[in-house]
């Protein structure tokens, strides 16, 4: 089988919007949360979210911004982004051979509501859930394997994972993997009715959580076959080595207490990489906030990792850039690349009170020097949706 290299990353999130922005941020401890004034909050468990400040979606230069959806503006823009680091430019490659997957959780909400709430008076927009992917191929030129997935959060590792099986089945040379979603009142309601989110701030690891924050904007990376990178001169953060997906088939919200589905993702994806649970350097966690899934996902690691656990940093970003839904399996792969790239391991931000519970080294607060050849990054979701990607640097 072909191998997958790591060439072009792009980000639109609360901390900015570009990967430079984001990363300067995290590693620099800071947080991106804010009141959220689109829309009233009156109601709602908590008013403060990852919020996208500042959008002008007309400086990308990617044609007007009317009548496209919010969180597809912010797809749109990380593709960019993503893809002018690659160095992909039209005519760089064949359009047959370049295909895109999108994760999402709610598409195209934010439009919908605002149809909805303006009546038939109202301006249409385009709702179709997978619009995203069909102005992302139209403008950028890829006319090879596309698909959108929706598996809640776990949807952006599982991007990653179908990206990397076209590369490397020889089915694509390559591949754009991409999360998004964009914040509104129908889909944050809903989240606040299943008690997931935190009446005060996200903590992950701390024995204070109550639950976790969300967010908006959008991830994406690209995947290239290894060889055709190296021949055209590309720079390349690393490799893409393993990945797995599975359903915990046991509760709609809650894991499962012996964490028997993270323990499988984890253990299969290491294994679907070649890697051994010894060559870990690094695992970025899913690391809600939340009482029992974070508890739950160390508990896994442990018996995955054995005593090796204890050895290498787990630290979570949701503290600084919340959860991005769609685009948080993206967002945090990005955040692993970038340990690799720069040994260092971002921190976990509002972290205060230790828990027994999870007592593993989870980066209280300040990025840590570390040296990262290997990573894996978990994600885990509403429905029991599991999926684990397996980084590597080159």
């Amino acid at each position: 089988m072909r191998r997958a290299a790591i060439t072009g990353l792009g980000a639109v999130t609360c901390m900015g919007h570009d990967v430079p922005s984001f990363w300067r941020k995290l590693i620099a401890g800071e947080g991106g949360i804010t009141p959220i004034t689109k829309f009233d909050t009156t109601g709602y468990r908590n008013n403060l979210a990852g919020v996208v400040t500042d959008w002008d979606f007309g400086r990308w230069g990617l044609g007007p911004g009317e009548g496209i959806d919010e969180a597809t503006q912010f797809a749109l823009a990380a593709s960019k982004e993503a893809l002018a680091d690659a160095g992909i430019e039209p005519g760089s490659f064949c359009p047959l051979r370049a295909g895109i997957v999108f994760s999402t959780n709610f598409g195209g909400a934010t439009s919908w509501e605002d149809f909805v709430a303006k009546g038939n008076g109202g301006r249409f927009r385009e709702v179709e859930f997978g619009r995203s992917l069909h102005h992302t191929a139209e403008l950028f030129g890829f006319r090879g394997p596309s698909t959108l997935l929706s598996i809640s959060c776990a949807s952006g590792g599982a991007a990653m994972g179908v990206a990397f099986d076209m590369i490397r089945h020889g089915q694509a040379d390559v591949m754009l993997a991409g999360g998004h979603d964009s914040l509104s009142p129908s889909s944050l309601s809903g989240l606040s009715i299943l008690r997931t989110v935190s009446p005060t701030m996200i903590r992950p690891f701390d024995a204070r959580r109550d639950g976790t924050l969300f967010g908006e904007g959008a991830a994406a990376i690209v995947l290239e076959e290894y060889d055709r990178a190296r021949q055209r001169g590309a720079s390349i953060y690393g490799e893409m080595l393993g990945y797995w997906q599975n359903n915990n088939a046991y509760h709609m919200t809650a894991p499962d207490k012996e964490g028997e589905g993270m323990v499988r993702v984890l253990a299969r994806a290491l294994e679907d990489a070649g890697v051994g649970p010894q060559e870990l350097d690094y695992i970025n966690a899913h690391g809600t906030g939340t009482k029992y899934h974070d508890a739950t996902e160390v508990k896994a690691i442990k018996q995955v990792l054995g005593r090796h656990a204890y050895e290498i940093p787990v630290s979570s970003i949701k503290g600084a850039v919340t959860h991005i839904m769609g685009g948080a399996g993206i967002i945090e792969a990005i955040a692993t690349i970038l340990a690799m790239r720069d040994s260092v391991v971002p921190p976990t931000i509002n972290y205060g009170e230790p828990d027994p519970e999870c007592d593993l080294d989870h980066v209280p607060n300040q990025a840590k020097e570390w040296p990262v050849k290997c990573a894996a990054s978990v994600s885990a979701g509403i429905g029991g949706s599991n999926s684990c990607v397996v980084l590597g640097r080159m």
